[in-house]
C-alpha cells in the first residue's frame, strides 16, 4: 500500500499459494514480547472447521516482538503471517496491513494482551456465521476492564462518532470486531494516509450486528493509549470521515 512501508513473511511451503480459509485473526503487536507466544498457543487450540490463520502485525515494537513473531511463523501449529511495519503508524494502519495480508472468509482482530480471551473469538465467529446478513459484528462488553483514562477516551470517541459519522444509536465501536470477506476487501480499498477503520466500515455498510462478550483484565504490560493518540484519532475522524469541516 502506498501509505505504508511493510514486509510480510510466511513459511516457504505456503509462499506460492494463498488458500482461502475460514478465519483470519489479525493481531497488532506493540511491546507484546511477553504475551504473544502464549497467545498463539491458546489460539492454536481453537476448533474452527475450515482452518485458522493468525496475522501478526509488528508496529515497530522497541522490544524483541519481531524476533519472536518470526520464530512463531516456523514453529506454530497453524499458519502465521508476519507483517513488519517500518515505523509505528498507529493501530488502525496496523489493522489495515493485517487485512491486506489475510485470507479468511471472516476476519477478527484482537489485542495482544489477552483482554479479548481466545475462547470469545470462536463465539464471535459462530455468531457471524449464523447471521450472514451482517457484514460486521461488533462486540460489546459485559464489564469493561480498561483503565479509567482508556474508558474516558472510549466514551469521548463514541460521542464524536455519533455526531460526526452518523453512528447507529447504541452501537459500541469495539476494536474486537468480525468482518466478512466482502467488507474486508472494501476496507483495504481505502488509500488515504490516515485510515479510521470504523469510519470506513460505517461508510461501506449498514448491515451491522452486535454481540456481548467477556472483557478480561490486562495480563501483561500496560496500555499504550495516550491523550495524544486520542486527539489524533478524533482528528482523523473529523477531517477524513465527516463533512463537518
Amino acid at each position: 500500500r502506498s501509505s505504508l512501508a511493510f514486509r510480510w513473511f510466511r513459511p516457504d511451503h505456503r509462499a506460492t499459494s494463498r488458500p482461502v480459509i475460514t478465519l483470519s485473526i489479525v493481531i497488532p503487536v506493540y511491546n507484546g514480547a511477553s504475551s504473544i507466544e502464549r497467545l498463539v498457543r491458546e489460539l492454536a487450540k481453537l476448533n474452527v472447521e475450515g482452518g485458522v490463520e493468525v496475522v501478526m502485525v509488528n508496529e515497530c515494537s522497541p522490544d524483541n516482538s519481531w524476533e519472536i513473531i518470526q520464530r512463531l511463523v516456523h514453529e506454530a501449529p497453524m499458519p502465521i503471517v508476519a507483517v513488519d511495519l517500518a515505523r509505528n503508524f498507529g493501530e488502525h494502519n496496523a489493522v489495515m496491513a493485517g487485512y491486506a495480508a489475510c485470507n479468511g472468509r471472516w476476519i477478527i482482530n484482537i489485542d495482544d494482551d489477552f483482554q479479548n480471551p481466545p475462547s470469545e473469538v470462536v463465539k464471535v465467529l459462530r455468531y457471524a456465521q449464523a447471521n450472514p446478513q451482517y457484514d460486521v459484528v461488533y462486540t460489546k462488553y459485559e464489564r469493561k476492564r480498561h483503565n479509567f483514562f482508556r474508558n474516558l477516551g472510549s466514551r469521548f470517541n463514541d460521542r464524536m462518532a455519533s455526531f460526526l459519522l452518523d453512528k447507529p444509536k447504541g452501537l459500541y465501536l469495539s476494536s474486537f470486531r468480525c468482518v466478512n470477506r466482502f467488507l474486508c476487501d472494501g476496507i483495504t480499498e481505502y488509500v488515504g494516509p490516515y485510515p479510521y477503520i470504523d469510519g470506513i466500515i460505517l461508510e461501506r455498510t449498514q448491515r451491522i450486528g452486535t454481540l456481548q462478550v467477556v472483557h478480561a483484565p490486562r495480563v501483561e504490560g500496560r496500555s499504550s493509549y495516550t491523550f495524544r493518540k486520542l486527539i489524533r484519532l478524533w482528528l482523523f475522524m473529523f477531517v477524513n470521515f465527516s463533512v463537518m469541516p
